[in-house]
């Protein structure tokens, strides 16, 4: 066996169970505290118990609201960062409207140009 790579082994380390009940086995950890030991299993024992499975469900209530609570928050975050960003690059509104007698003589222009190059197209064939 190489040396100075193994972890330290406890011949004598114990197990303690919430029953009370103490094991004293060999492991890599001096103790190790359990919920549950073949002294009070109900598969042991052949009594029906519930196993305190609240404490549990309560805890994960309580870290699953504070995440839906923090993703909330980083939503609501971006949302605001959006709109201030949308209100920055809004172009000012100027008070006068776009003469429009100006934008149709040049949509003319176009449609009789395309009806020259169109004519010229068929007179080639």
């Amino acid at each position: 066996m190489k040396k100075n790579i193994h972890p330290k082994y406890y011949t004598d380390a114990k197990i303690i169970c919430a029953c009370g009940k103490i094991i004293i086995t060999g492991s890599t950890k001096p103790e190790t505290k359990v919920e549950v030991c073949s002294a009070c299993h109900p598969f042991y024992t052949g009594k029906k118990r519930m196993i305190d499975t609240a404490g549990q469900l309560d805890r994960f209530k309580k870290r699953f609201d504070k995440s839906a609570q923090i993703k909330a928050d980083i939503e609501k975050k971006a949302k605001e960062a959006k709109e201030a960003k949308k209100k920055a690059k809004a172009p000012k509104v100027s008070a006068e409207k776009p003469k429009k007698a100006a934008e149709k003589p040049i949509a003319k222009k176009t449609a009789v140009k395309k009806k020259a190059t169109a004519k010229k197209v068929t007179k080639k064939k």
